[in-house]
């Protein structure tokens, strides 16, 4: 099973492109861990009807939850291998 549900503000305005298949919203959320003074800051990605939300009603500093699942990848940048981890967000509902 592969369910991420998170709950936190937006860092900063959200990056929204246009490809031949739809829309494209990426930002960053702050979320604070619930037993430590630590925020983690975790990379979103929403496609389609969600990203037209997005750059509709969403902004920085705006509290919302993401119901989603985690997505790992890797790429080769001048020989060097990086590897990446977002969370695709199938829901966003504001809070």
């Amino acid at each position: 099973m592969n369910k991420v549900i998170l709950i936190g503000n937006v860092v900063s305005a959200p990056d929204i492109k246009q490809y031949n298949f739809g829309k494209v919203a990426k930002f960053r959320l702050a979320v604070d861990r619930g037993y430590t003074n630590e925020t983690d800051f975790p990379d979103i990605v929403a496609f389609h009807k969600q990203a037209e939300l997005v750059e509709k009603y969403v902004d920085q500093g705006k509290k919302i939850a993401i119901d989603g699942e985690l997505h790992t990848g890797s790429y080769e940048k001048d020989g060097v291998t990086h590897r990446s981890v977002e969370v695709v967000a199938n829901r966003i509902e504001f809070i």
